[in-house]
């Protein structure tokens, strides 16, 4: 067991790493061609921060354990919503430009309705629902990209941090390629590890993918909230968590239903009912709404809203692990 341990540490490390390279390169190029911060946060960032899942969950499914892909996307959501950016709104509250996330809270549930609505129905995902998934955040791509254009026509600040790094923009490219390798290769350490631990100490795939890899896969985001929070910038924190949440649904479970269907995990229930239905998805739906939606009304986030969040993250986890 020590080995397998010790590559799933190797795994994390190399995540946090290959996403920090990742997410800092991708954002000093699009500040060179003078992008928003928030389309930043919602769009490069968030591709930036969720390629660990998204490489985790393609490696799962390619595997064959398509309860870790499955656990691993719900389970994400839920851990960056509940924690990451519970600590962030518990710390410092930030203000919400509610005109500006309109358009990812939307797609967020429209996406998520659309999820959960398969996961009911069908119990599983097939080829084809995972096109549509991919579709979905085509779709949001182009939307966001018609968005950024139409505010780039306003005028900004002159803004060029890849010259105050003191890095050309090249190295900047190559950064972005080495972070995704890393990314890759720790994703696939991470993948194998946990599957040989899970078996070992006689946990569920799904929970493993609820929790523990979830929560690994989830450090980009949670390493991007905190430099944003020391630096002042909430709605780059804000716009990237809901944006990887977005993408966890459209991207991640897309990309791994379509490499390899699979059903929903069977291994916990309530009477004849999965588990994943009654709780997970519930509890993913019910957190993001407790995120975004007071701040339609207020216009910020409150310290309150981020406890209750962390509260529902730890009693979400003592019921993974305990029932």
């Amino acid at each position: 067991m020590l080995v397998p341990c010790l590559l799933f540490i190797l795994g994390l490390a190399l995540l946090i790493k290959g996403g920090d390279w990742f997410v800092d390169a991708a954002t000093e190029i699009a500040h060179h061609y003078h992008v928003s911060e928030l389309i930043i946060g919602a769009t490069v960032v968030s591709i930036g921060t969720t390629l660990p899942e998204v490489m985790v969950s393609a490696t799962s499914a390619v595997t064959g354990h398509g309860e870790i892909a499955y656990g691993n996307a719900i389970g994400s959501i839920i851990c960056n919503t509940a924690l990451i950016s519970a600590i962030t709104i518990a710390v410092r509250p930030p203000k919400v430009d509610v005109k500006a996330f309109q358009s990812s809270v939307f797609f967020f549930f429209a996406a998520a309705i659309i999820y959960a609505a398969i996961a009911i129905c069908f119990r599983a995902f097939n080829r084809l629902s995972g096109i549509f998934l991919l579709l979905f955040f085509v779709v949001y791509i182009v939307v966001t990209a018609v968005q950024a254009k139409k505010s780039s026509k306003q005028p900004q600040p002159e803004e060029t941090p890849s010259e105050e790094t003191g890095k050309p923009l090249w190295k900047q490219y190559v950064l972005l390629i080495i972070g995704a390798a890393l990314i890759a290769w720790g994703a696939d350490l991470l993948v194998d590890n946990a599957t040989i631990i899970a078996k070992a100490i006689g946990i569920p795939e799904a929970v493993i993918g609820l929790t523990l890899v979830a929560l690994g896969t989830s450090l980009p985001e949670l390493v991007t909230a905190i430099t944003s929070l020391i630096k002042g910038h909430g709605s780059l924190s804000l716009g990237n968590i809901i944006g990887a949440n977005l993408f966890n649904i459209v991207l991640v479970s897309g990309m791994a239903t379509t490499i390899r269907p699979f059903s929903i995990p069977q291994e916990k229930t309530f009477g004849s009912i999965p588990t994943s239905l009654v709780v997970d998805i519930p509890v993913m739906l019910f957190v993001m709404v407790l995120m975004t939606i007071p701040p339609f009304f207020s216009g910020k986030m409150s310290r309150l809203q981020g406890i209750l969040l962390l509260a529902i993250y730890a009693a979400f986890c003592v019921f993974q692990f305990a029932y």
